[in-house]
C-alpha cells in the first residue's frame, strides 16, 4: 500500500536523526559534519560551473524534513515535502555562492580565533544540553572544563569544523553590512511619525451614495478606451474546472469517543491514587501527547465558556472531567477557590485521529489511488462510496472546498493534465484528495465585453468624484466664510465624523492608513479647514482641532537604541538585496528533475522516496 509505505518510510526517518549547527545570522548554511563534501553518488547541478553533489542536498534535505517533522505530529505531506526539496537547494547554491565570495575576498579564520569562539561562543545547541546547565541556565564554567578534559573528543572535532566554516561567514556578512549610517534627522523623523498626534474633524462626501447615478453618463469610447490603457488591471489567472473526491484528515466522531474515553481511563487512575501531576507530565511525553499545565490563578470570563463554568463549580482539591471543549476534553484539579478566582492545573487529551483510524484512512486514499488508474473519478466515488464535488480554481489561489490549498492538484491541472485526466492522489496538511479536470482556461487579459460592467463602475464613480469634489469645495467656502462644519454639512445631509488623535502611521477609521488625507490633516494649522482632499473613492473636508508634538526630550533619551535597532534592521536588508544579487548573476542550472527522476516515471519527481528512504 504506496500511502502505508510512505509513512512507514517517515517514521524511519525520524529515527535517524544527526547534529545539527543553526547557521549564522540570516543564512542557514546546511553544512555536514565535517565542513566538507564527498559528492560520491554525482551532481545534480551547478552554481558557475561549481557543482552541487546528490550527497550534499541529501544531508541538508534531511535536516530540514527532520526539523519540519520534529515540529508536527502530521507526517510530512507532499506539499510540505516540495518546499522543504526547494528550501534545500536554495541552501546548497547560497553556500556555494558564499564560498565563492571568501575566496575571492581572501576571508580566512586563525587557530586562535576559532579556540576562542569554541571556548566563548558555543551553539544554541550546547547552551540547551543539560550537561551544560546548572540550575537551567547555561554554565559557561561547566562548558569549558567539558572542552579542556576532553580536547581529542568528537565534539571539540565537530565544534572546529563548524567555526572553521561559520567564523570566515560571519567575516564576511560584517563586511557586507559595514558602513550604514542613520542620521538624527532621519530618526527623529521616524520617532515623530509615530509620536506626533493630530485630533482632527472631516465630512465624507460619499460619492457613489450621495451623487445620484442619473447624473454622470459614461460612453462606449471611453470604457474602451479605459480598457485598452489599462490592460494590466484586466489580466486574469489561469482557470481549471475540476471534480474532487476529498478524505479529509479531521478525526471522526469515533475519534472523539476515543479521546473522551482516554481521559476517563486518566481521571479513574488519578481517582483511584495517582499523582494529578505525575499522570500529566506522563501523558506529555507519550506517543499521543496529552497537554499537561498549571493555569496558575485566574478570573471568571478568563476561560472559554464551558472550563470557566466547570472551573468555578469544581470541587477543590478533587478531579474533575472530561469536560469537552474545542480544545479536546479536559480533566480539572482545583487548588484553590474564591468568589472571583480560581487556581487550577488541568490535563487536555487533544481530539486527534487514533492510530486505526489513520490507518483506514490511508487504505482508502490507497483504495482510491488505485482505483483511479483507468476509472473516471465518479467510478471511483461510487466503488468507494464517496463524494465527488465541482470546483472552480485558478493558479492564482488554487483551492478545494474540504482539501484547503492544493498547491500540487494545481500544478497538475495547469501543467500536465489534458480534460478527462484523473489525478493521482495528493495530499496536504488537511486531506486525500483526488482530482478530474473538466476544462482549463488558459490566464490573459480579460475580454472587453466581460470587463464593460467593471469598467463603467470604475468611470461613473471618477465622475460622481469630480462632483463630489465640487460639492466639497462649496462647503469648504461656507465653512471659511463663517459657518461651523456641522451646519455647513448638515445643509447638504452629510455628518462629520470626529475620530481619536492619531499619528501618522496609525489606522484612522473613515481616513484609512498613510493615506492622503491622514496626510492633509498633519498639515493644517488648528482650526484651519483644508481643500477637498480627493482619493479613488472619497472627498473629504477636514478641519484640524489640535496638536501634539513629538517629545524630543524622549527621544533623545531613547535615540542609541533606536538607531542600533534601525541599523540592525537595515544591515538584514542589505544582506538579502546582496544575497539576491549574488543569486541573480550566478549561472545556476537545476538538474534535480532530471538526475532525481525515478527510471520508470517519465511525468512525475517522487518525495522522500525518490531520495532513498
Amino acid at each position: 500500500m504506496v500511502m502505508r509505505q510512505m509513512r512507514a518510510n517517515t517514521k524511519i526517518i525520524m529515527g535517524a536523526t544527526a547534529l545539527a549547527f543553526v547557521g549564522l545570522m540570516v543564512f542557514s548554511w546546511g553544512m555536514d559534519i565535517t565542513g566538507r563534501t564527498s559528492g560520491s553518488l554525482g551532481e545534480i547541478g551547478r552554481v558557475n560551473g561549481n557543482a552541487v553533489q546528490y550527497d550534499d542536498y541529501m544531508i541538508v534535505y534531511k535536516n530540514l524534513y527532520d526539523q519540519v517533522q520534529a515540529g508536527q505530529q502530521e507526517p510530512v505531506t507532499t506539499q510540505q515535502n516540495r518546499e522543504i526539496e526547494q528550501a534545500a537547494w536554495d541552501q546548497l547554491v547560497d553556500r556555494i555562492l558564499i564560498r565563492t565570495e571568501l575566496e575571492r575576498r581572501g576571508i580566512d579564520v586563525t587557530d586562535e580565533e576559532i579556540r576562542q569562539a569554541a571556548r566563548f561562543q558555543p551553539p544554541t545547541e550546547l547552551r540547551g544540553n543539560p550537561s551544560f546547565q546548572t540550575d537551567g541556565s547555561f554554565d559557561l564554567v561547566k562548558y569549558q572544563q567539558y572542552l579542556a578534559d576532553n580536547a581529542d573528543s568528537q565534539l571539540f572535532l565537530q565544534l572546529e569544523a563548524y567555526y572553521r566554516d561559520v567564523l570566515p561567514q560571519g567575516k564576511l556578512l560584517r563586511q557586507v553590512g559595514t558602513g550604514i549610517f542613520v542620521s538624527d534627522a532621519e530618526l527623529w523623523e521616524r520617532w515623530r511619525d509615530t509620536h506626533e498626534t493630530v485630533q482632527v474633524r472631516f465630512v465624507p462626501m460619499d460619492p457613489a451614495q450621495s451623487i445620484p447615478d442619473d447624473s454622470v453618463t459614461v460612453t462606449e469610447d471611453e470604457i474602451e478606451g479605459y480598457w485598452k490603457d489599462h490592460q494590466d488591471d484586466f489580466e486574469m489567472p489561469a482557470r481549471a474546472s475540476v471534480k474532487a473526491v476529498v478524505l479529509p484528515k479531521t478525526p471522526t466522531a469515533a475519534d472523539s469517543g476515543a479521546a473522551r474515553e482516554r481521559a476517563a481511563t486518566l481521571l479513574a487512575e488519578i481517582r483511584a491514587g495517582a499523582n494529578f501531576d505525575t499522570v500529566g507530565a506522563r501523558e506529555a511525553k507519550a506517543v499521543r501527547p496529552v497537554t499537561f499545565e498549571d493555569l496558575s490563578t485566574f478570573g471568571r470570563g478568563t476561560m472559554t465558556p464551558v472550563f470557566d463554568t466547570a472551573a468555578f463549580a469544581a470541587p477543590v482539591g478533587r478531579p474533575t472531567g472530561p469536560l469537552g471543549t474545542s480544545f479536546g476534553y479536559h480533566l480539572i484539579l482545583v487548588s484553590k477557590r474564591t468568589a472571583d478566582s480560581v487556581t487550577a492545573k488541568h490535563i487536555l487529551v487533544p481530539v486527534t485521529r487514533t492510530e486505526a483510524s489513520e490507518d483506514s484512512l490511508l487504505v482508502l486514499a490507497d483504495s482510491m489511488e488505485t482505483l483511479a488508474e483507468g476509472h473516471t473519478i465518479e467510478e471511483v466515488a461510487r466503488t468507494l462510496s464517496l463524494t465527488v464535488q465541482s470546483e472552480e480554481t485558478t493558479d492564482a489561489f488554487p483551492f478545494v472546498a474540504g482539501a484547503g490549498q492544493i498547491a500540487d492538484g494545481a500544478d497538475w491541472a495547469f501543467d500536465e493534465a489534458v480534460a478527462g485526466d484523473v489525478s493521482e492522489v495528493f495530499e496536504n496538511t488537511q486531506s486525500f484528495y483526488l482530482l478530474e479536470l473538466v476544462s482549463s482556461t488558459p490566464g490573459g487579459v480579460q475580454p472587453l465585453v466581460e470587463a464593460t460592467p467593471t469598467i463603467r463602475q470604475i468611470l461613473a464613480l471618477q465622475k460622481k468624484i469630480e462632483k463630489a469634489t465640487a460639492r466639497a469645495q462649496a462647503l469648504v467656502e461656507r465653512v471659511r466664510a463663517g459657518t461651523t462644519l456641522e451646519n455647513a454639512a448638515a445643509e447638504i445631509g452629510l455628518d462629520v465624523q470626529a475620530p481619536g488623535p492619531f499619528a501618522r502611521q496609525d489606522f484612522v477609521t473613515g481616513l484609512g492608513a498613510q493615506s492622503a488625507p491622514v496626510g492633509a490633516a498633519f498639515g493644517l494649522d488648528p482650526r484651519q479647514v483644508s481643500d477637498p482632499v480627493a482619493t479613488k473613492n472619497n472627498v473629504f473636508v477636514i478641519e484640524k482641532i489640535s496638536h501634539t508634538p513629538a517629545d524630543s526630550t524622549q527621544w533623545t533619551a531613547q535615540k542609541e537604541a533606536q538607531r542600533r535597532q534601525l541599523i540592525a534592521v537595515l544591515r538584514q536588508q542589505r544582506l538579502q538585496e546582496w544575497m539576491k544579487g549574488l543569486r541573480d548573476a550566478a549561472d545556476i542550472v537545476d538538474r534535480r528533475d532530471e538526475v532525481l527522476r525515478p527510471a520508470d516515471d517519465t511525468t512525475q519527481v517522487l518525495g522522500p522516496n525518490r531520495l532513498g528512504f
